[in-house]
């Protein structure tokens, strides 16, 4: 079989995602063969910083490879991961999978009907705390999982506005399909996945667009509120077909602490997970030798999830199968999650997605 590292992989999309993609690849001693970007600024920073080429075409850049990153801004992920798998490789497509459902739909309409597969950058499930839970949930230590609370809320962490974060037209949505998209994801995969029926949310934008909006530090280039349109914060919650449920909180900008935990509850135990520290508590009760509440801290080992990502998709890529994780099915249910919290914050209501 051939060796992971022998894959011919190479990157649509050079900003800062996509060099840290590189660079972790170059860690690994992956065989990078090149990038490819419409920017010329952003093509001559790739080919000085790692000494690969860097195409201004993706064709170009795919009679090189047996495999892409395709780390665009949303609008663009559809263009890029269907003529990849239309090239005939195998694609790991950054988060989310559209900017629109879609758009999503397309790609994985696309992704079924080509000879190569679809992987979606989900980065949290390879954290080594998840991996732990999920191996309590395998093993029946949880009971049944009926709920998860879901955070990830920055107190300020507005994206520079005036850039594609903060479009609508090219992001497709703000704080909630940036880094909601994360929580959600994350959430469902502690539910293995069930079929969501209901979904009410509301979205907000309370501070992007004011001149007095007040931060400490910025991604990128703050261009002033003309630059923001989309949402910094949102609510919701989700039921399932199950029973099961998850309530969200997701936020750019809000007037409380800042917060990444997770709470995973299940009928024999339950465990809290914080995504910015990877502390995790297991939580559970009993009553032999006297009723009683235990708390226990796991600790992990420090692991690099998008280092874990890239190796669980190149290791795909060389097998010739697709990976069972991240998949695009799973993609595009988390997709019409967020895209249901959208409409649902429209409409005032529950949207029913049965």
């Amino acid at each position: 079989m051939t060796h992971p590292n022998d894959i011919a992989v190479g990157i649509v999309g050079l900003g800062g995602i996509g060099s840290h993609h590189a660079t972790k690849l170059v860690e690994r001693g992956a065989n990078l063969v090149g990038g490819m970007d419409i920017d010329g600024d952003a093509r001559a920073r790739f080919h000085e910083e790692f000494g690969r080429p860097a195409y201004e075409d993706e064709a170009a850049l795919y009679e090189e490879c047996d495999a892409v990153l395709v780390t665009t801004p949303n609008r663009f992920h559809e263009e890029y991961a269907t003529s990849a798998l239309g090239a005939g490789l195998d694609v790991l497509l950054e988060k989310p999978l559209a900017h629109t459902v879609a758009s999503a739909e397309r790609i994985a309409d696309a992704a079924r009907d080509a000879e190569g597969f679809c992987m979606v950058g989900f980065n949290n499930r390879f954290a080594e705390p998840v991996r732990v839970i999920k191996h309590y949930q395998d093993e029946g230590r949880f009971g049944e999982t009926t709920h998860v609370e879901a955070n990830y809320v920055r107190r300020r962490g507005v994206p520079g506005r005036g850039s594609w974060f903060t479009s609508a037209d090219v992001a497709g949505g703000g704080a909630l399909i940036d880094i909601g998209v994360h929580a959600v994801d994350l959430a469902l995969y502690f539910l293995d996945h069930p079929e969501v029926v209901e979904v009410s949310g509301e979205t907000r934008s309370e501070f992007g667009g004011r001149d007095d909006y007040a931060y400490v530090h910025m991604w990128g280039d703050d261009a002033g509120p003309e630059g923001f349109d989309v949402d910094d914060s949102a609510s919701a919650f989700i039921r399932a077909a199950d029973g099961s449920t998850v309530s969200l909180e997701v936020a750019w900008a809000t007037n409380r602490p800042a917060t990444d935990e997770f709470v995973v509850r299940g009928t024999e135990a339950g465990a809290t997970f914080d995504r910015g520290s990877d502390d995790l508590t297991v939580h559970e009760a009993g009553v032999g030798g006297g009723h009683h509440l235990t708390d226990a801290s796991v600790e992990t080992r420090e692991g690099d999830a998008h280092a874990a990502e890239q190796a669980t998709f190149l290791e795909a890529v060389a097998a010739g199968e697709a990976p069972a994780i991240n998949t695009v099915e799973e993609g595009l249910r988390v997709q019409r999650v967020i895209d249901a919290i959208y409409r649902s914050s429209e409409a005032g209501a529950a949207v029913r997605l049965d």
